[in-house]
C-alpha cells in the first residue's frame, strides 16, 4: 500500500527553558530522498537521473524544474506525463519517493548528459559542478531586458514579503524558501523545502510546466545564501535579478557577472549589497543622491 508523504513529522523532544526541562511533541520538517526517473518513449526501463534530499510536496514541479535547469529538457511539451512510481517491486512506503517523467515520442534524449554524478544533498545541491562553462553547455534563456530596473525600496520589502508567506517555516523553523516577485515587489509564487536549491527547482518548475519561461522582468529571492547553483538556475530560467538574505559565494558572483544578472546579498530591510549588475538597481527619481 502506498503511503503518502507529508511535509512535516512529529517527534518527542526534551525542552529546556530557564534551566528547567520537560518533554513535549515538536513539529519537524520532513527530509526524504526523491529519485527522479526519465521514461523515454519506446523504452521499457527507466533512466535514473538523480536523487535529491527534499521535503515532500510539489514533487512534480521539483522534477520538472530540475530537468529544465540541468539542461536535460528545454520545453514542457517534451513531457508526456509525470507520475509517482507504480512499480510493484518497489515497497509501497517508498513509491511516493520516486517520480517518473514520461517523455513524448520524438523527444531527443542524450544519456551522455547524465554521466556525471547527480547525487544531491539538502545543503550543497548538485555536487561536482565544474565551472561557468556548464551553464553555457545547458543553454541560457535570452539575455534579460537591460531596461528592467528595480527600485531599492522594492528590494527592501522583499525579505518581509518572503518571510510572511513561509507557512511551513512558521511551524518548523527548518525550511528554506524561494520566491518570485515582479518588478514592483508583488509576490508571484513561493516554494519551501529543506534545501534552497530544491525550493528554487520547485518554483521554476511551476512556471516551466505552465509554459511561462523565460521569466523576464522578475526577481528571485532565496532565504540563506546565494550559491553558484542558484544563479545557474536563474540564468537558465531567464530571471534577471537574484536577491539573497545572506551572502553569495565567489562563484555565484562570477556567474552573475558573466551572464549579466543582478546579484544582491545581505538583503535585510533598507540595507543590502549589490555584487553584480548594479545598473539595474535604480533609485526613484526623487531619491537623494549618494556617493560611491
Amino acid at each position: 500500500m502506498k503511503v503518502i508523504r507529508t511535509s512535516t513529522a512529529r517527534r518527542r523532544v526534551q525542552r529546556w527553558r530557564d534551566w528547567h526541562t520537560r518533554w513535549a511533541d515538536d513539529v519537524l520538517v520532513t527530509e526524504e530522498p526523491l529519485e527522479i526517473r526519465l521514461r523515454p518513449a519506446g523504452t521499457a526501463e527507466p533512466v535514473r537521473v538523480a536523487v535529491t534530499m527534499r521535503t515532500p510536496g510539489n514533487d512534480f514541479e521539483l522534477a520538472a524544474g530540475f530537468l529544465f535547469t540541468e539542461g536535460i529538457l528545454d520545453h514542457p511539451d517534451q513531457i508526456q506525463a509525470i507520475s509517482y512510481c507504480t512499480d510493484p517491486d518497489v515497497d509501497g512506503d517508498q513509491q511516493y519517493n520516486i517520480v517518473n517523467v514520461w517523455l513524448r515520442e520524438g523527444t531527443a534524449f542524450d544519456p551522455a548528459r547524465l554521466q556525471r554524478n547527480f547525487y544531491t544533498t539538502s545543503s550543497c545541491g548538485v555536487c561536482g559542478k565544474a565551472s561557468l562553462e556548464a551553464i553555457h553547455v545547458r543553454g541560457a534563456c535570452p539575455a534579460a531586458d537591460p531596461s528592467f530596473g528595480v527600485e531599492p525600496e522594492v528590494i527592501g520589502r522583499l525579505g518581509d514579503a518572503l518571510r510572511q508567506q513561509q507557512r511551513l517555516f512558521d511551524r518548523t523553523g527548518g525550511l528554506h524558501a524561494a520566491a518570485l516577485f515582479d518588478g514592483t515587489g508583488r509576490l508571484l509564487e513561493l516554494r519551501e523545502d529543506v534545501g534552497r536549491h530544491n525550493a528554487t527547482d520547485k518554483l521554476i518548475g511551476h512556471f516551466f510546466l505552465q509554459r511561462r519561461v523565460p521569466l523576464a522582468r522578475t526577481i528571485l529571492m532565496v532565504s540563506g545564501r546565494a550559491s553558484f547553483e542558484i544563479v545557474q538556475k536563474a540564468v537558465v530560467a531567464g530571471i534577471p535579478v537574484v536577491v539573497a538574505v545572506s551572502a553569495p559565494s565567489s562563484l555565484a558572483c562570477d556567474a552573475a557577472r558573466e551572464f549579466g544578472l543582478t546579484l544582491i546579498g545581505f538583503a535585510r530591510g533598507s540595507s543590502f549589497n549589490v555584487y553584480a549588475g548594479a545598473a539595474r538597481v535604480r533609485p526613484a527619481a526623487n531619491a537623494p543622491a549618494s556617493g560611491e
